[in-house]
């Protein structure tokens, strides 16, 4: 299915992600260029989907506002958060790839399935792109 929907071109891009984004669940939609991991094209919440940090924090769940009274200060915009989860995707296919060579280098990587228990991603690399599909887990 990647090789048929990523491979075919920008039409056929753009039809999957119109397709994609209007499935019940689905929060947002992220292509990256494979060789280089960056943002091609993005549908949805994408900027909702990272925590923003807090400066100064070094206890995790703990912030630390500048002066006393005023609120935390975050150090992410939308397009920062769209940006830090392309990376961490990009450099998480790598990872794995990596590995399904070192196991046999006659196969390759075709999906990637991230499940927790706020959402899911699920990630297909292809030649040209990574195809990252961001939704919400369903009650179990």
């Amino acid at each position: 299915m990647a090789e048929s929907v990523l491979g075919a071109g920008a039409d056929a891009l753009e039809e999957t992600l119109g397709r994609l984004s209007k499935k019940a669940g689905v929060k947002a939609t992220i292509v990256l260029d494979r060789a280089t991991g960056a943002i091609l094209k993005t549908t949805g919440q994408v900027g909702s989907i990272l925590k923003p940090k807090s400066l100064g924090s070094t206890v995790p769940g703990q912030t630390a506002a500048p002066f006393s009274g005023e609120a935390p200060v975050t150090t992410s915009s939308p397009d920062q958060g769209a940006e830090e989860l392309a990376a961490m995707v990009w450099n998480f296919v790598g990872t794995a790839g990596s590995l399904v060579e070192e196991l046999d280098t006659e196969d390759e990587l075709r999906l990637l399935r991230l499940r927790t228990k706020k959402q899911e991603l699920v990630i297909v690399p292809d030649a040209k792109y990574v195809l990252i599909v961001v939704h919400d887990t369903p009650p179990a």
